[in-house]
């Protein structure tokens, strides 16, 4: 009887495509191997980081802000637990076919480690890390 309720009583664990569900801003971020934003720092070499964020709606739509303010929309979708691809996006963000993909870890439901899997053009060709935020 008792082991009965042990395992009736387990916590159903939300689906990270739930949890993601949510605007993530960046707090900072690696262009390659330099860190060149960090929230609330006073000697970042791209400010314009403040911009960047990423509105995941159930849906399945995603609004995509880049560090120089454009703004992208399309669609999210999660390959297992580690790779979030944006797609779809339009406009299509300079070097794409209107996709992005990340690799994911470090996930909780407030904070969460985006590696993007190609080089970021408008970075000079380097692959950034980006520390996320989500509120």
């Amino acid at each position: 009887m008792i082991v009965f309720v042990v395992v009736g009583c387990k916590s159903k664990v939300t689906p990270l495509s739930e949890r993601i569900v949510k605007s993530w801003t960046v707090s900072s971020v690696k262009e390659g191997n330099n860190v060149v934003f960090t929230q609330g720092g006073t000697n970042n070499i791209r400010s314009g980081y403040t911009n960047f964020r990423i509105e995941f709606q159930s849906s399945g739509t995603v609004v995509f802000t880049d560090f120089d303010g454009m703004r992208f929309t399309g669609q999210w979708e999660l390959q297992g637990d580690t790779k979030l691809v944006l797609k779809n996006l339009t406009p299509q963000p300079t070097g794409t076919i209107g996709t992005i993909a990340f690799t994911i870890s470090d996930f909780t439901d407030t904070s969460m480690t985006l590696t993007r899997t190609t080089a970021n053009v408008k970075t000079g060709g380097t692959v950034n890390v980006y520390q996320m935020t989500g509120k």
